[in-house]
């Protein structure tokens, strides 16, 4: 894999070089998050390194960009949801605000999150969470990544 997928995700998405890729759907790329502090954590990525917010695409390509983001949420949730009796919900949030790229979260929350963070933001979660390498994206996560791209197909499947 190039070193530098970190640098250029969407890019490397398109060579086949970003190991985070779940699936490829048709406005981009379904990945699993770098940190996991919320079991399930992905993004989806626009296909397209030209655009930086959804309001820059073409009507039908928004579109698709939300349906996708619909069928990656959905993806989380079932997956989740299996997976952890605790599972709460699925948060979605297009934000760009770091990284010059048109892409949204999907958050998983749990019953099991802090008091105090539980309602709040996922941003307001302490440094480590993001930083810490117990968090980070890794082997053990390999059947979350499976599950929740069998959810993926599932969906695509269906629809």
């Amino acid at each position: 894999m190039a070193s530098n997928w970190r640098n250029d995700r969407i890019g490397s998405a398109l060579r086949g070089e970003n190991p985070t890729v779940l699936r490829r759907l048709g406005s981009g790329f379904a990945v699993i998050g770098d940190v996991q502090f919320l079991p399930g954590y992905s993004v989806l990525l626009t296909g397209r390194t030209d655009v930086q917010r959804l309001s820059e695409l073409p009507r039908a390509e928004r579109l698709a960009f939300l349906r996708d983001m619909d069928r990656l949420g959905e993806a989380v949730e079932r997956d989740c949801r299996r997976a952890d009796p605790a599972f709460r919900r699925v948060n979605l949030e297009i934000l760009g605000n770091t990284d010059g790229f048109l892409h949204a979260h999907v958050w998983p929350r749990y019953e099991w999150e802090p008091a105090d963070l539980v309602g709040m933001p996922v941003w307001l979660y302490p440094h480590d969470r993001w930083t810490d390498e117990r968090y980070a994206l890794g082997p053990r996560h390999d059947a979350l990544r499976a599950g929740i791209g069998e959810e993926l197909d599932r969906a695509t499947a269906m629809s």
